[in-house]
């Protein structure tokens, strides 16, 4: 497997290897070890799955206390994929990167505890894979709105499909400071 940093400390994009023939293509898209050696040495205790139409765009979502990594990639379709950085004190506070995840390439993204995350489906639907480090939690759960001036994210859609909760998120600069987390 190929594994690239990005423009935020942590945040990986994996490219596996990917065998393929007449028949179809076999991947690993997850071995401890591998993972370890790749600088992603964490303990995945929940998957989710989750299916949607084109022009859904879910997040920017986050948990803190109890934040979550995520090791998200595509099973069908095509999605812009969105990490923020939200450490308090960190030098990449506020910054953004963003990467095409596809059935197609079958590239992976880890997102580490501490950033924000988030997808937007550019293909008619969309399958995602969510590997995460700890428990879903309701009460640690936060939403950055996603279209923060602020942030600045660079969706390649001009009006998604949004729950409300994602709708009505706070702007990052409304967050109160000791909910976030912190560098360090």
């Amino acid at each position: 497997m190929d594994v690239r940093t990005t423009s935020l400390p942590g945040v990986l994009l994996i490219d596996p290897k990917v065998f393929g023939d007449a028949r179809g293509y076999f991947y690993e898209s997850f071995r401890r070890n591998a993972y370890a050696e790749a600088g992603i040495d964490a303990e995945f205790v929940q998957d989710n799955v989750s299916r949607s139409v084109g022009g859904t765009l879910r997040g920017l979502h986050l948990q803190h206390p109890g934040g979550q990594g995520k090791l998200v990639s595509v099973l069908v379709g095509e999605v812009f994929d969105v990490a923020v950085d939200v450490r308090v004190g960190s030098d990449t506070f506020g910054a953004w990167t963003g990467h095409l995840l596809s059935d197609d390439n079958k590239r992976q993204l880890y997102v580490p505890p501490g950033f924000a995350h988030g997808f937007v489906v550019v293909s008619e639907t969309a399958v995602f894979s969510y590997k995460c480090t700890t428990y879903y939690s309701p009460a640690d759960e936060l939403s950055v709105r996603w279209d923060d001036p602020a942030v600045g994210v660079e969706w390649p859609v001009d009006d998604p499909i949004l729950s409300d909760k994602d709708r009505d998120a706070p702007v990052l600069a409304d967050i109160d400071r000791t909910r976030l987390p912190s560098v360090g």
